[in-house]
C-alpha cells in the first residue's frame, strides 16, 4: 500500500504529517515554511509512493470557511495541476491547534518547546490525518454492516 499525506496549510508554515504504508497510523513527518511546500512536495512525492493528499479545511466556528481558504484553495489548485494523478480531500481542522496543544502538555513538554509553533502545525497535521484515518474506518465498517 502507499501513504496518505496530510497538510496543515498555514500562511508562514505548514505542518505535514503522513501514515504508514499501511495507513494504520499517522505520524508527524515535518514542517515546512510555506513557500519552500511545492519544492518539499516534489521531493517528497519522487521518493514515497502517496496515495492521497488530506488537506485541513480551515473553517470558522459557524461552519463559514476562515480568511486563509483561498490560500489553502490556490495551494490545492496548484496542487492538482502539478499531479493530477493524486486526489486530494479536505477535512475539517478546527481545534486541531487546541488539541494540538492539549497533547503537548500532557505529553510533558516543557513550556518551551510547547511555544515552538513548528511543533503545533505538524502536530495539528498530525490530528487531521488521523481523525481522517477514525472517519474512513467508521465509514467502512459501517458499510459493511
Amino acid at each position: 500500500m502507499s501513504r496518505i499525506l496530510a497538510i496543515d496549510y498555514g500562511r508562514k508554515r505548514t505542518g505535514i504529517a503522513v501514515t504508514d504504508p499501511l495507513q494504520l497510523i499517522a505520524g508527524g513527518l515535518t514542517t515546512v515554511p510555506t513557500h519552500e511546500l511545492p519544492e518539499f512536495l516534489e521531493r517528497y512525492l519522487r521518493a514515497e509512493e502517496v496515495e492521497r493528499v488530506v488537506v485541513g479545511r480551515p473553517k470558522q466556528m459557524n461552519y463559514q470557511d476562515s480568511e486563509n481558504m483561498a490560500r489553502v484553495e490556490a495551494f490545492v489548485r496548484a496542487l492538482k495541476k502539478r499531479h493530477p494523478e493524486l486526489p486530494v480531500e479536505y477535512a475539517d481542522e478546527r481545534f486541531t491547534s487546541v488539541l494540538a496543544h492539549r497533547a503537548m502538555l500532557e505529553g510533558g513538554l516543557k513550556k518551551k518547546s510547547r511555544q515552538d509553533k513548528a511543533l503545533v502545525d505538524e502536530i495539528s497535521a498530525t490530528i487531521i490525518l488521523q481523525t481522517y484515518l477514525e472517519n474512513k474506518r467508521l465509514f467502512n465498517k459501517k458499510g459493511t454492516s
